[in-house]
């Protein structure tokens, strides 16, 4: 009867704890509530559950932390890594050249006309490199709001602007669970001038602003709300110039980078499909406080699944690339198209790796 007794205060006491753990602990983020669409099935239909992506080729450097950005110029691989260093590798991993070290996180790579490297770096801004490796500071800040967390770049054909994004100016690089659980649409799609060095604001009010990409003809820009499951897109020529609506919405996942091929396909790594939990709680603020007081202890709930959908033109999709087996490569954050190849790079596997367009495209 004591012992009893006993276990029953020790668990009271327990429940104590912890509710007061999750009710009461410090914590910045401030949820704002909202209601996602019911999460399209893996089941069946467009997006049904399968193993396309299982046995991709590992390519380039081994042993690498987190190679996101990729370009393939020359049969070589650039990269940038979690240590800040930006990386040039052969295909075989052979041959490897540390290029730069920004002191940041490069998380977004482009290629200026000029042959200058543009580098979206989460956390020193916008940032070119030249050819004799000296890094230059293009932007840091818009309408006087500094870059939270600079994410992805692309560059139209003429070299007069960068298109990028500013995943969240209130959370830095590092914070995106954060970010995604306050959903307080505080992304930014921006626009550098190489002409005149100043920055545009083109988007405000994103829900996690991420991957960028410019469409057929430089006619629009797409970019990625992680936080909303979402593409945007901003016209940038003809009759819809300067307005902006959706490519595609409603995603089974959370969309982290795209890229165009230049003819007839976008891309697109999704980085984890969404979670029951996070969309069930979405309209209690309360709740999801307390999920990020969790997530201080416990494990992010993140599924380890592989993740790639091709698109259309149209924003429709036309292969849905997954596996979720054992030793998958995931999270797949960055996935282009070079040749015969679609190559990925991901935010924190230790290679990167392609598989042959022809498999993708079945």
């Amino acid at each position: 009867m004591k012992r009893t007794f006993k276990f029953r205060h020790l668990l009271l006491l327990l429940i104590i704890v912890v509710g007061g753990f999750l009710l009461l602990l410090p914590t910045k983020v401030q949820p704002i509530a909202w209601t996602p669409s019911p999460a399209p099935s893996l089941i069946d239909g467009i997006y049904t559950d399968n193993q396309r992506l299982k046995g991709v080729e590992r390519v380039g450097a081994a042993d690498i932390d987190g190679p996101e950005a990729l370009l393939l110029e020359e049969d070589v691989l650039i990269t940038g890594l979690h240590d800040g260093r930006l990386i040039r590798t052969s295909l075989d991993g052979k041959t490897t050249k540390v290029l730069a070290d920004t002191g940041g996180r490069p998380l977004g790579l482009a290629r200026h006309p000029n042959g200058l490297l543009v580098i979206a770096d989460g956390v020193k801004g916008l940032l070119s490199l030249d050819a004799q490796g000296r890094l230059i500071a293009l932007s840091t800040t818009a309408n006087n709001v500094p870059f939270g967390f600079t994410d992805d770049v692309t560059i139209d054909k003429a070299g007069h602007y960068a298109y990028f994004s500013d995943a969240s100016s209130r959370w830095g690089y590092g914070k995106d669970g954060e970010a995604i659980i306050e959903h307080g649409g505080d992304g930014r799609l921006l626009r550098y001038d190489f002409q005149t060095g100043t920055t545009t604001v083109l988007l405000d009010k994103l829900e996690f602003a991420n991957g960028v990409t410019l469409g057929p003809d430089d006619a629009f820009v797409l970019v990625n709300e992680t936080g909303a499951y979402r593409i945007s897109r901003y016209w940038l020529t003809g009759p819809k110039a300067g307005t902006h609506d959706l490519f595609i919405d409603n995603l089974p996942g959370l969309p982290d980078n795209l890229a165009f091929n230049g003819r007839d396909r976008f891309w697109v790594a999704l980085y984890a499909p969404r979670n029951a939990l996070l969309d069930a709680t979405a309209p209690y603020p309360l709740v999801r406080k307390m999920i990020v007081r969790a997530m201080t202890v416990l494990p992010k709930p993140v599924e380890k699944r592989a993740f790639v959908l091709g698109l259309d033109l149209d924003g429709k999709v036309i292969a849905n690339l997954q596996d979720a087996s054992s030793g998958n490569y995931s999270p797949i954050t960055t996935v282009r198209e070079y040749g015969d190849w679609l190559y990925l790079g991901s935010l924190k596997a230790r290679h990167m790796a392609r598989l042959p367009l022809s498999t993708a495209l079945k």
